[in-house]
């Protein structure tokens, strides 16, 4: 048990008891007496009302309690939600981690709010596009602690395209999700340089003893830091049409590609990107709506879609 949550444990057993004694809660949580006395001092610096007396124990003063955790209609509605969406989006110990915490939520909730929940339970459904689940059921889990702790996982990872697992030690920055998938933004041992993880191709992974070598920096920072890189690329001007009636299925994720501004032409969108991948991204985003939209710059691109499609060709015979 870390300090933390031995010094709230022990505010607890206060408020259970009239008197506590000093030794019982060294047994308790096998500590020394002189650590519990540290613990004591820690909590009357918190504004905690307690006195003690030699050879007797410690008590609260009478009157003070811990305000009790209640929780609104509205509130213990969002945790329903929040519980739904955890069994689908993420992985299988975080899922049971969340499942042990609601039960204790439902503990403190009135009687009422106990009926609205158990009701509302039966009329939300979270469906998943992608039922692709984790190779490892503790991913999460192992990232988030690494985070904290600031350490590294050895992990066995395939990249895009790859069926071959390379063992890679990677010092993670942040979780996030998007697409349908869970990534996490580490720093590479191997390529000495922040890359981004699809979690899903990681076949095993192990926190390790060994703690960073990079500079632990936040999400944010590592945005600040990658926009910065990305001004040196090469970016490059694209200028699509698109018909209008497409133009909706595209909108959401255009943003992700280096969209810039549209123009209303009446039958058609014309949509303008900045983007320094247009052979690596672009092109292929592209090919997923190209039957109902026009490449006007730049030729590179069209080169490009054109090289792909004769390729799906070959495939096809």
């Amino acid at each position: 048990m870390n300090r933390f949550d031995r010094i709230t444990a022990i505010l607890i057993q206060l408020q259970s008891k009239k008197v506590v004694k000093a030794q019982d809660l060294s047994d308790r949580f096998e500590v020394s007496l002189r650590t519990i006395y540290r613990d004591i001092r820690t909590l009357e610096e918190a504004g905690v009302p307690l006195y003690g007396e030699a050879g007797i124990g410690y008590s609260l003063v009478d009157g003070y309690r811990l305000p009790p955790v209640m929780f609104t209609k509205e509130e213990a509605t969002a945790f329903v939600a929040a519980e739904k969406l955890m069994e689908k989006f993420s992985d299988e110990t975080i899922k049971n981690h969340f499942q042990s915490s609601m039960f204790k939520v439902k503990a403190v909730l009135r009687g009422s709010e106990k009926d609205l929940v158990q009701n509302l339970e039966n009329h939300i459904l979270v469906k998943r596009q992608n039922e692709q689940k984790l190779l490892v059921n503790n991913a999460l889990e192992l990232l988030f602690k690494a985070i904290t702790e600031a350490r590294s996982l050895k992990v066995s990872y395939a990249g895009f395209g790859k069926n071959k697992f390379i063992e890679r030690f990677i010092e993670p920055v942040g979780v996030y999700y998007e697409h349908t998938h869970w990534y996490t933004i580490a720093y590479c041992q191997l390529r000495k340089d922040y890359r981004n993880f699809r979690i899903d191709r990681i076949k095993e992974i192990e926190i390790t003893s060994q703690p960073r070598t990079s500079k632990q920096i936040t999400l944010k920072e590592y945005q600040e830091l990658y926009s910065q890189q990305t001004k040196h690329k090469n970016i490059q001007k694209v200028v699509i049409n698109v018909e209008k009636k497409a133009v909706p299925y595209i909108r959401e994720h255009r943003c992700f590609y280096g969209f810039t501004e549209e123009k209303d032409h009446g039958n058609f969108v014309q949509m303008t990107f900045l983007t320094p991948w247009v052979k690596e991204g672009f092109s292929r985003w592209y090919l997923m709506f190209a039957d109902h939209a026009e490449i006007l710059e730049p030729e590179s691109l069209k080169k490009e879609v054109k090289g792909t499609i004769n390729k799906i060709l070959e495939k096809l015979g």
